[in-house]
């Protein structure tokens, strides 16, 4: 007898599959949060505020989060050239659940860190 599995597929009917992609992985959650307390934030400030990220990987995950209309990206035309980023009404609906796995990781740190 063969075993029916249920899968997750591509388009968007798993929601935690869905929201996982959107904001999982090493440093989306990071940026968002720092966009939150800050407000705006340019490249170069991200950079220092996540310092274990690289050039191309902080470039790849702003590219990620603004094509999923969380982060936007404001390009201002002088020289030197300026880039701010800040979040979307769409990323600031992330914040509350930012927020609480924030507080339940402080809990759990506190846990093993007694």
């Amino acid at each position: 007898m063969k075993k029916t599995q249920k899968e997750c597929p591509d388009t968007p009917t798993c929601s935690v599959d869905y929201a996982f992609k959107r904001i999982g992985g090493k440093y989306k959650g990071r940026i968002l949060w720092y966009l939150h307390e800050h407000m705006i934030l340019r490249y170069g400030e991200l950079g220092r505020k996540v310092p274990d990220i690289t050039t191309k990987m902080l470039t790849q995950t702003l590219r990620e989060l603004e094509k999923d209309n969380l982060v936007d990206r404001k390009v201002y035309h002088e020289v030197p050239p300026k880039v701010e980023y800040s979040l979307t009404e769409v990323g600031k609906e992330l914040i509350p659940f930012i927020s609480y796995l924030k507080e339940w990781g402080d809990k759990q740190i506190e846990k093993t860190n007694p």
